[in-house]
């Protein structure tokens, strides 16, 4: 099985714990702050310096840039405004870094739900195969001292319980064995066989009653499983929300602090125009890698490749590039902050960083947010108990979102080197039943070939 545990016991930078210096001075700066560095603010650094806001970030009052230009008018007024715009600042940065960190909580919670599940469910189908084994051992002792009996009826035995053994069919070994636990004589010259059928028998209905409570607990976790990946949605998009609040209000509360301390003869509408300037650059850029990215998209699929091509069965690779590590056991791997170990259950595939991911089938995506080890993580519910999932998608490299319908082929996200990752790649999972599976057979079975 995959474990995933955050490793503490290798400082903070190494283990992702606490913010690195690159991420606390961009935090100074103003930039957006990863997962990560928000959990350390969140939890240490706002707490000790008593900036923790009473209430959500999103109900404060925010100044205008006619309140900043008159406060510079007055030592007073601006010294109150910057005290007031500073407390803004870290009011954002604050809501951002609980909602993260409950995020990453919860993200935690629903892979350790998913993890537990599947050793129910493989603890499930072994015992249910050790029951079937012993029923099996138990139906062929019993045979062969059914051989036996019929064997000595032949040669003129005249055990008259020998008649009522024959006067009907035995319905199964139990039964078998009930009628020939009557017979003496033929018990006691094949004792052992006898013994080594009644023994497995009883080990078959023993392991079938493990089984059965192995079931019930498989199912139950289950439904822990699903109730708190939809809660990891939730937080994740809770805290998405505040992060996109802070990159809406942070710059320009940033600029306008900057505005009230400066002391030249620059002014507050230069200040205004910097901030306008600077959200057009940035808005055109994201477009233009959007562009880039879905230009590179269509070339790949007209070049005729298989991603993207759906076969008669409905399914479509999901990446280019080949298979880089296959579904199984493997040794412990960390990057960014988490290990695992104890198993793979996913193929990974060799795909560049940006590189399109292409939904597997049509379906409904269920999860599409940050998920600790598994990094930026998309889950697609196929109906029927089948389910696909993409995980170490780029940062801001989703293309589809919770709830979303998607067709067979259509990009999805975009390949990066998120969570447990140490160099992009697409990690793809099939789930049958909510139990991850082996995607390469199964994609086979469907006419397509990872």
């Amino acid at each position: 099985m995959e474990r995933h545990t955050l490793n503490h016991e290798q400082g903070p930078e190494v283990c992702g714990c606490a913010p690195s210096r690159r991420e606390l001075a961009a935090f100074s700066r103003g930039r957006t702050v990863t997962r990560r560095s928000a959990i350390g603010f969140g939890v240490v650094g706002l707490a000790a310096a008593g900036l923790i806001a009473s209430g959500p970030a999103f109900a404060a009052t925010y100044p205008s840039w006619d309140d900043v230009e008159k406060a510079k008018a007055s030592l007073a007024a601006k010294s109150r405004e910057v005290t007031r715009i500073e407390g803004l600042i870290a009011s954002l940065a604050n809501d951002v870094a609980l909602k993260q960190a409950e995020a990453e909580r919860l993200s935690a919670e629903y892979i350790a739900a998913q993890e537990a599940f599947e050793e129910a469910a493989d603890r499930t189908v072994s015992l249910q195969g050790q029951a079937d084994s012993e029923r099996a051992r138990a139906a062929e002792a019993a045979d062969k001292l059914g051989r036996l009996a019929a064997q000595h009826y032949r040669l003129g035995g005249n055990d008259t319980t020998l008649e009522l053994f024959f006067s009907g069919s035995a319905a199964n070994a139990d039964d078998l064995l009930a009628r020939l636990g009557t017979m003496d004589k033929l018990v006691e010259a094949n004792r052992s066989v006898y013994t080594d059928a009644v023994s497995a028998r009883d080990n078959a209905q023993n392991l079938s009653n493990q089984a059965a409570v192995a079931r019930a607990e498989r199912d139950r976790l289950q439904q822990q499983t699903e109730a708190k990946m939809l809660r990891a949605q939730d937080a994740a998009q809770n805290a998405q929300s505040a992060l996109d609040a802070q990159d809406a209000r942070r710059e320009v509360l940033e600029a306008q602090l900057a505005a009230l301390r400066d002391t030249t003869t620059k002014t507050v509408s230069r200040y205004r125009a910097g901030v306008e300037a600077r959200r057009k650059a940035r808005k055109e850029r994201l477009r233009r890698e959007r562009e880039e990215a879905e230009r590179r998209a269509r070339e790949e699929q007209s070049s005729g490749s298989e991603p993207g091509d759906v076969a008669a069965s409905g399914w479509t690779r999901p990446a280019y590039g080949g298979v880089s590590r296959h579904f199984g056991a493997r040794g412990t791997i960390c990057a960014n902050g988490y290990c695992t170990s104890s198993g793979h259950r996913g193929t990974d595939m060799y795909a560049g960083c940006g590189a399109p991911i292409f939904a597997a089938a049509s379906g409904r995506v269920v999860f599409a947010a940050y998920n600790g080890a598994w990094g930026n993580f998309v889950k697609i519910d196929h109906g029927g108990g089948i389910a696909s999932a993409y995980a170490h998608i780029k940062p801001s490299g989703f293309a589809v979102r919770y709830g979303e319908a998607v067709r067979a082929g259509q990009v999805v996200a975009y390949a990066g080197n998120t969570g447990v990752s140490t160099g992009c790649h697409v990690h793809f999972e099939i789930y049958t039943g909510a139990t991850r599976i082996n995607p390469v057979p199964f994609m086979r079975a469907r006419g397509v070939h990872l």
